[in-house]
């Protein structure tokens, strides 16, 4: 029996999983929750525990910024991986924002640029 501390939303969204700052893998979100997150990814280079950068943007708005969110691995098995935000330092807005997005948009999202434009300025 599985037991949540809290609900978890089903959405698709493209995302790049960075390691020590470097993007290793690209992925897309299944799962969200305020503590969490379920990926699907074939990548396996990642150790439970290990922190790890999530960057995504919202498609369909017109704001051209990535976001960034830290986690840590808690989980990992063949079709992805399961990452938890507790113990890191994060902007609740934007995991608020992310789990709002993904209320809306439960489809799936295809777009996610393999070369990005430097949107952090």
């Amino acid at each position: 029996m599985e037991h949540r501390l809290s609900k978890r939303i089903f959405g698709k969204l493209g995302l790049l999983v960075y390691k020590r700052g470097l993007p290793v893998a690209t992925g897309q979100i299944r799962d969200a929750s305020k503590r969490g997150l379920f990926i699907a990814t074939d990548y396996t280079d990642l150790q439970l525990n290990q922190t790890v950068e999530l960057e995504f943007r919202f498609p369909d708005r017109k704001e051209n910024a990535f976001r960034r969110l830290k986690a840590h691995v808690v989980r990992k098995c063949d079709n992805g991986l399961g990452v938890d935000f507790e113990g890191v330092d994060n902007d609740a807005f934007t995991i608020s924002s992310l789990l709002s997005w993904l209320q809306k948009h439960n489809y799936v999202v295809t777009h996610f640029p393999p070369v990005r434009q430097h949107s952090y300025r």
